[in-house]
């Protein structure tokens, strides 16, 4: 549709302003010095003038809502007809302006559909240009035309050897070649009087005039109509249309249209309807993202910020210090690369009086194997039927024996203190879960620097914003602490939905237990290293994401916290990890669209402004999370490509949801990379 737009709106000079400084070239004289009617369909040219004292006031670029109806008066005011070579993507924008034309016994002619340079188009490009107008004619007036005049023509002596293969095209379609013999400049806007004299014929003769009824101003064109046509008439002179004056001599110019042609002009039409409907519908959401990005970036700065500055205040405290005993739950099938490195960091934490339990769910590598090598006294590994993440999380719980319990993934490595940190909101009796700061710890390449800028400024930064609003969306199943009784106020972990991190959240939240963020508790977890395991990653999440936050729609008209929670944190989360990312395309599909239709240095300026946005929030992220800004110099890398692909990623999960689809669970291929950045801590 942005094509068909880009193509109907493409802008264009004035008729005849294009003809300054072309070369002669080898015209046959016949019509070089010949009348500005000309047939070419036989081998050879005819061509025909205005009888003596007659005019043919012919209009080009038509028809336009604003000029077209105020020529139109005039003429009807001094009884004359005139010739109207119309546009056809101003015809089917303006059909009933169109049908008044011919209705009110005016001729029209075709001027091609977008007037372009017909010579320099490819030959199916001219033969649709012709075409579509004919059919854009026949479908608004029932009537088709002969008579054809190409953008940017003048007098017959002013054609060049270029232009004759394009009318003899013209002419094999059935057209007569309609040029001029006098040019009235309208489109230059010399004034009323200027006009009516480059219009007025020498003594005794006749002639076709060229004047606009679009294209731009032309109170001008009516001013001098209102003066020329009486002061011709009192001279003698009397005005007909094209056909009318050469009567019997060419063909009548427009006769009833056929059936094929009239259903091509339906066809048409609607496709252009639809083609301007989108886009007004494009520009809407454009502005609507837009006004979202702004949101978000403000309340990022703002509250986020703000978030960041109270937590790391001196007097800033959960409360007395928690020092209960922590179960880890780790569940974990055929991750016998990195599950060792991960249990160790669990096993040995700060924390004191942490049991691990580690839930093999039916691996076939050597899982539990090298978890029982470690030979650690505070870890359990527990052999579970294969039943899926969430079913291994609720056993993990039920074998649990403390009512603090922190899930953390198999290829997931803890600092040290992580653990003790993650559990100190406890102190807070509403506190009911706690999401940990969840990091990239294998950033080598462009891909997993893309991935580490991703993790800090569009879930840690957001997550301090949600926090702030009281909303998270997903507590990660990387680092994510919850107490036993909000798990089973929330009926513990479903297995229907994919994202049953966030299922879980949201759930916790609506049965009335606060949900915070605590960026001190940091894990380092593998991100994917292929495009592929990425797309089927985050594909996943994002379709998870929709089902939970579809799942739970009907928190919106409960009462109590559920409603609560509902009614301010639903919108929120729908806003800013749905709707926002689905509309977020946009910025770039309608910048490169504006970049080549439309104002280039407007559009740049507009998008780079988007860019500069960007930037900052990520800097502000970074400095938030005590992160180097050295990765940043991948930004503008990652808003070219890879932001290209988290939007397909997001239309995909999206077109999944709405039709209704299933998705399986996907594994990752671990690679064990993940290491602990120095000087962390």
């Amino acid at each position: 549709m942005l094509v068909v737009e880009a193509y109907l709106r493409a802008e264009f000079a004035p008729d005849s302003s294009a003809q300054d400084g072309r070369p002669a070239g080898a015209v046959p004289a016949a019509i070089r010095s010949g009348g500005p009617v000309i047939d070419l369909s036989r081998d050879s040219p005819r061509t025909y003038r205005m009888p003596a004292r007659t005019i043919a006031l012919t209009f080009d670029d038509g028809p336009d809502p604003q000029w077209t109806p105020r020529i139109l008066e005039v003429l009807r005011r001094h009884r004359v007809h005139g010739t109207f070579f119309v546009i056809g993507s101003q015809v089917v924008r303006n059909a009933g302006l169109a049908d008044r034309v011919v209705a009110e016994g005016h001729e029209i002619g075709v001027h091609t559909f977008t007037h372009p340079r017909v010579p320099g188009l490819p030959a199916w490009l001219r033969r649709l240009e012709h075409s579509t107008t004919q059919a854009a004619i026949a479908y608004t007036t029932g009537r088709s035309t002969t008579l054809y005049r190409p953008p940017y023509s003048s007098v017959a002596d002013a054609l060049d050897n270029a232009d004759i293969p394009t009318l003899r095209e013209a002419a094999h379609q059935g057209d007569l070649t309609v040029l001029n013999d006098l040019d009235s400049e309208d489109w230059r806007r010399p004034g009323a009087e200027t006009i009516v004299r480059q219009a007025t014929p020498r003594a005794g003769a006749g002639a076709v005039v060229l004047l606009h009824d679009a294209g731009g101003d032309r109170s001008q064109t009516v001013a001098a109509l209102d003066r020329l046509i009486p002061r011709l008439q009192e001279r003698g002179y009397r005005f007909s249309t094209v056909s009318e004056a050469l009567a019997g001599r060419i063909p009548p110019a427009n006769p009833p249209a056929g059936l094929a042609p009239k259903a091509r002009g339906w066809a048409l039409v609607w496709m252009i309807h639809a083609a301007d409907l989108v886009l007004r519908l494009l520009w809407i959401l454009l502005f609507c993202a837009g006004a979202l990005i702004l949101v978000r970036t403000a309340l990022l700065l703002g509250l986020a910020a703000g978030h960041a500055r109270r937590r790391r205040g001196a007097s800033w405290s959960w409360g007395p210090p928690v020092t209960d005993p922590v179960t880890i739950i780790v569940p974990a099938f055929n991750e016998a690369t990195t599950i060792g490195p991960a249990v160790r960091s669990l096993a040995l934490s700060a924390h004191p009086g942490v049991e691990v339990i580690v839930l093999d769910d039916a691996s076939t590598d050597e899982t539990g194997k090298v978890v029982r090598d470690l030979r650690l006294g505070n870890v359990r590994v527990i052999r579970t039927p294969p039943g899926g993440k969430a079913a291994g999380l609720n056993t993990g719980v039920a074998f649990a024996r403390h009512d603090l319990i922190v899930m953390v993934d198999a290829d997931t490595v803890v600092e040290p203190d992580s653990v003790h940190r993650i559990v100190q909101p406890f102190a807070n009796p509403h506190v009911g879960a706690v999401s940990g700061n969840v990091k990239v710890g294998n950033r080598r390449g462009l891909l997993g620097k893309w991935q580490h800028i991703e993790y800090v400024v569009g879930f840690n930064l957001d997550r301090r914003l949600y926090d702030t609003l009281g909303c998270i969306a997903t507590i990660p199943g990387a680092l994510g602490a919850f107490r036993r009784q909000a798990l089973i106020d929330a009926g513990g972990l479903k297995v229907d939905t994919l994202a049953e991190d966030t299922d879980l959240t949201i759930a916790v939240q609506r049965a009335g237990w606060r949900v915070v963020f605590e960026d001190s508790a940091r894990a380092w977890t593998e991100a994917p290293t292929g495009l592929r395991q990425l797309w089927q990653q985050r594909y996943r999440w994002s379709f998870g994401t929709m089902q939970a936050l579809w799942k739970h729609r009907r928190a919106v008209l409960e009462g109590g916290p559920s409603g609560r929670f509902g009614r301010r944190g639903l919108l929120v989360i729908t806003l800013f990890t749905v709707v926002l990312p689905l509309l977020a395309p946009l910025l770039d599909i309608m910048a490169l669209y504006g970049l080549v239709f439309l104002d280039r240095w407007e559009v740049a300026v507009g998008w780079l402004t988007m860019m500069v946005v960007q930037a900052v929030t990520a800097v502000v992220a970074f400095r938030l999370d005590r992160e180097p800004l050295r990765p940043l110099w991948t930004l503008p890398l990652q808003q070219v490509a890879y932001r290209q692909l988290m939007y397909l990623v997001l239309i995909h999960s999206a077109l999944t949801a709405v039709a209704g689809r299933r998705l399986r669970w996907q594994k990752m291929r671990r690679t064990g990379e993940v290491t602990v950045p120095a000087g962390t801590g």
